[in-house]
């Protein structure tokens, strides 16, 4: 009757919302046993925000997953000649400073072996080749990741990569189709934070590319500040229930739409061109894509079908411990969260 479980939260440290979903493995099944989320106000600090969300939040567990971000973090996708795991580790150092602007002693240096290469069919070049992924994070920022989660009293067991984050994600809610034909296609996961948005392609469930831009819904809601001469906070109101002031909000973001979009089409030109496969759909995350006609504005200039989704899509609730209305209203901006808590499968 009483079956062991196991729980992990997910961790999202933002620039200006601390986010934590927590994921618990009930038998097999993975059930949401709790989430909070809490704005750093103008002068508050993430540490403060992380002992608000773990007051509010109602966790059965301390043992964290957070991420990184931003310009202290690389990856590459670079591709070798076939060989194990084993082998990959060992020579892996040899060859990453061909593709790291750091020193390696400056690093933390992870790589995962992704099999033959994406959208090769068959050819020579592709049987005696593989697909690596080499990951790499400047020490300081792990340290201080560290030093941040251990002064809250919390256990950290794993610092992931939020570009990683959103496939891991994707995975855990059931996205991916059943038949394999249709599986063998080219997604985009696109997730517009308030600073940047990540972008990690998948074909046929394997990430392939990534790349993080540095526009983000912090740009649209200074730009819906500038045009209708309020307060940030007034701003970032107005952005996401833009009723009254639909027209100007339109206006004043479609710039910042334009700049990202144009970004956006562009790496996806770039994997279709060097990967031989169409990027045919677009799922879109974060606070940025709550901004009014932000959807369907990403689908008309790439030319792609694009959709906001649900990473709780295909996960049980346990509403006796969880706000599911507060919880169903935040989704879309939860991605990176769910994809650290996922791990929980292999804790």
């Amino acid at each position: 009757m009483f079956r062991p479980s196991k729980s992990i939260v997910g961790l999202d440290l933002g620039s200006s919302v601390v986010k934590a979903v927590e994921i618990s493995l009930e038998g097999p099944e993975p059930v949401v046993t709790g989430f909070s989320r809490v704005e750093i106000p103008p002068g508050g600090t993430t540490s403060e925000a992380i002992a608000a969300v773990f007051r509010e939040g109602r966790f059965r567990s301390k043992r964290v997953v957070t991420s990184v971000a931003g310009q202290d973090v690389v990856v590459r996708y670079v591709s070798l000649v076939q060989m194990t795991d084993s082998e990959l580790k060992s020579a892996i150092r040899f060859e990453a400073d061909k593709y790291l602007p750091f020193e390696l002693d400056e690093v933390v240096l992870d790589c995962q072996g992704l099999g033959s290469l994406v959208g090769a069919e068959g050819s020579e070049a592709a049987d005696n080749q593989m697909n690596a992924l080499l990951a790499a994070c400047k020490t300081e920022a792990i340290e201080s990741q560290v030093e941040l989660v251990h002064d809250q009293g919390l256990q950290l067991a794993a610092i992931d990569v939020d570009l990683f984050a959103l496939a891991n994600a994707w995975e855990l809610c059931g996205v991916m189709p059943d038949d394999l034909e249709e599986e063998a296609r080219g997604i985009a996961l696109v997730d517009v934070g308030a600073t940047r948005t990540s972008i990690n392609v998948l074909f046929g469930g394997q990430t392939c590319f990534s790349r993080e831009i540095n526009i983000g819904g912090k740009d649209m809601t200074e730009a819906v500040a500038r045009r209708l001469s309020v307060e940030i906070f007034e701003a970032e109101a107005i952005k996401r229930a833009s009723e009254s002031h639909e027209a100007e909000v339109n206006s004043a973001i479609a710039p910042v739409l334009e700049d990202l979009v144009s970004e956006i089409a562009l790496s996806l030109d770039y994997v279709e061109h060097h990967s031989g496969f169409s990027v045919e759909e677009i799922l879109l995350s974060g606070g940025g894509v709550l901004a009014p006609g932000a959807a369907g504005y990403i689908e008309q200039a790439t030319a792609r079908r694009a959709r906001t989704w649900n990473p709780l899509e295909g996960l049980r609730v346990d509403a006796q411990r969880v706000d599911v209305e507060e919880l169903e209203a935040w989704a879309p901006t939860l991605v990176v969260a769910v994809g650290l808590a996922s791990r929980v499968r292999a804790a």
